[in-house]
């Protein structure tokens, strides 16, 4: 089938990490034929960079305003049109669609959520005025919702040292051999210098994996952006370049601990098996407060209190110092939910449900 997929991106790397990975899923699982109209190619070509040419290939990345003119031929209209994130698709295109001489399916992806309230809504007909079938989808973590996109599938061996990707080389130089690691990929406005300056306390080395940006937002925060910050000898912090969403994939799997933050970098954490904070993108309602609420209530079902306590504190910022007494509880939970994860998604997970649902 044809599949078209817009993508308008919010949250700069997280709406174009889902479209591209669920891009590469339904061309190298499911043998589909994707376009992805975007409407910031500079960041979907740096994740997309790095990825095997055959995938590549087989992608046809568009700027948003090429939809404007559909080149192909009316015989190959798409099959099915994905609104990501609820993005409305451009009325020149939706013209289009509406003299082809075969109607798509349109499907409204929703955001990634555990909260229990979607398998009513997941699948539902959302009638349109033009007339042109269109559902809900809703990813989610329930057997009953969409899934989550597990392409590709860190192997246990994957879970090891192995190649350094060539963009991390220089990085990886630096890091100390029995230091642990931790990667920081959040948002402003956390009081990521306190839990640095707190994690310092503990008798052990860290060595700070920091994605592009965050150094300087780090600074930004001290106070001093023109400063050289200052922290004990046991906290070394290492500024990485932006790199590709595999060799992204590949450094949280090398990583002790993951602070993560958007859809595509949170379902990576929990499937590269380590503990993990999830800085939820902030909303002025504080939805993203039920939603952390209703994730946790899943991650944490079968853990004890003490645990239960402990990651608690640790995805609300609470000081390391506050909970990294249970570390290896959450170790041991994190490889227990990962293996759980991927027994719910045996069935392909996000693009297999789609595929079934449209056929």
């Amino acid at each position: 089938m044809r599949w078209d997929i817009f993508c308008q991106i919010v949250d700069n790397y997280g709406d174009a990490g889902v479209c591209w990975r669920l891009a590469r899923s339904l061309t190298s699982l499911h043998g589909q034929d994707v376009r992805i109209f975007c409407d910031d190619l500079p960041t979907l070509n740096l994740l997309a960079s790095g990825v095997d040419p055959e995938i590549q290939r087989r992608i046809d990345i568009q700027p948003w305003e090429a939809s404007h003119n559909n080149s192909r031929h009316p015989v190959e209209s798409p099959d099915v049109v994905i609104e990501a994130f609820g993005c409305e698709l451009p009325d020149r295109y939706l013209a289009g669609l509406l003299i082809a001489p075969k109607k798509p399916i349109i499907i409204n992806l929703e955001y990634l959520t555990a909260e229990p309230w979607i398998v009513d809504f997941h699948q539902k007909a959302s009638p349109q005025a033009h007339g042109i079938p269109k559902y809900f989808f809703f990813p989610g973590f329930q057997t009953n919702a969409g899934g989550i996109l597990i392409d590709p599938i860190p192997q246990e061996s994957s879970l090891t040292e192995q190649l350094v990707p060539e963009s991390l080389r220089a990085s990886w130089k630096l890091l100390r051999p029995h230091a642990k690691r931790i990667s920081v990929f959040c948002y402003p406005g956390v009081p990521l210098l306190k839990w640095l300056e707190d994690l310092a306390t503990l008798d052990e080395n860290f060595d700070i994996v920091l994605t592009h940006g965050q150094l300087e937002q780090l600074q930004f925060s001290s106070g001093h952006p023109t400063k050289a910050l200052v922290l004990p000898n046991s906290i070394q912090l290492i500024s990485i370049p932006f790199v590709s969403q595999d060799e992204y994939d590949w450094m949280l799997s090398q990583c002790n601990f993951n602070i993560v933050r958007g859809e595509d970098s949170f379902v990576r954490a929990q499937l590269a098996g380590k503990p993990f904070i999830w800085h939820i993108y902030p909303q002025e309602d504080r939805a993203h407060e039920t939603k952390l609420a209703a994730f946790l209530d899943l991650y944490l079902e079968d853990a004890s209190q003490e645990l239960k306590h402990a990651v608690i504190a640790a995805m609300t910022w609470a000081i390391p110092s506050k909970w990294h007494h249970s570390i290896d509880d959450w170790n041991t939970h994190s490889k227990a939910w990962r293996a759980d994860l991927l027994k719910k998604q045996v069935d392909g997970g996000l693009a297999a449900r789609l595929m079934s649902f449209v056929a």
